[in-house]
């Protein structure tokens, strides 16, 4: 059964969701952490990992970074132009649509992203119990109701 939006929630409801909010709170103060002694501002971590990370058939476009990130368009296209600045991206006219820009990462990137998400990997797999605990709590709590 879902809880409707107008149901009490108790004091365990209140507790899991805040313990869920600080664990994640704490992964991302590590990820930013991670992501500056690496010599990158954390959003420009999150594009490169976005930029790796995509599954699709297609290159990754401005367009899909900035949906993928959650931004503006301009302001994805910000974010690229640091990026190609500082030597980790490079931009090409996409062969099918000369309108569009695919990114590909580069060497330096390729590297820095290697380190970065094998620390991020490690942290993941010390916090997944505790993140699987709270969840379950979460989803038991809803089922029981």
């Amino acid at each position: 059964m879902v809880r409707r939006l107008d149901e009490a929630l108790s004091q365990t409801d209140y507790e899991a969701l805040a313990t869920l909010r600080y664990t994640l709170r704490k992964f991302m103060d590590f990820s930013t952490s991670a992501a500056q002694e690496a010599g990158l501002p954390p959003q420009q971590h999150q594009a490169l990992l976005a930029i790796k990370g995509n599954g699709s058939a297609e290159a990754m476009t401005i367009g899909m970074l900035a949906e993928k990130l959650l931004i503006a368009p301009h302001t994805a296209t910000e974010l690229v132009g640091r990026l190609i600045e500082g030597g980790y991206v490079t931009r090409h006219p996409d062969p099918t649509d000369k309108r569009r820009q695919t990114l590909q990462l580069t060497q330096k990137s390729e590297k820095v992203l290697q380190m970065l998400s094998s620390i991020h990997l490690v942290e993941i797999r010390e916090m997944a119990p505790r993140l699987i605990e709270i969840l379950t709590q979460l989803q038991a709590r809803v089922r029981n109701d």
